[in-house]
């Protein structure tokens, strides 16, 4: 974390605590790997359908933005 620190230019302290804000913890060595079973096709789907709906409101929210935009444009 120092290294870190002096590369952003802030104080060593000042990381741990960003850390603590955001609820991050310090790795403690090495975690064993628990070996996950393939999701099932509901959860594949579920999985797909989220991502498509993160896709869909990002689309959304980009489109609402140039309408306001354009709509600022105008001079009707």
């Amino acid at each position: 974390m120092r290294s870190v620190a002096a590369d952003l230019g802030v104080n060593p302290k000042t990381l741990p605590n960003w850390s603590r804000a955001v609820g991050a913890s310090r790795p403690r060595g090495r975690r064993a790997e628990i070996p996950t079973e393939p999701p099932t096709p509901l959860e594949a789907e579920n999985s797909a359908l989220r991502k498509k709906a993160r896709e869909l409101d990002e689309e959304r929210e980009i489109l609402r933005k140039a309408a306001k935009y354009f709509a600022g444009e105008t001079d009707w």
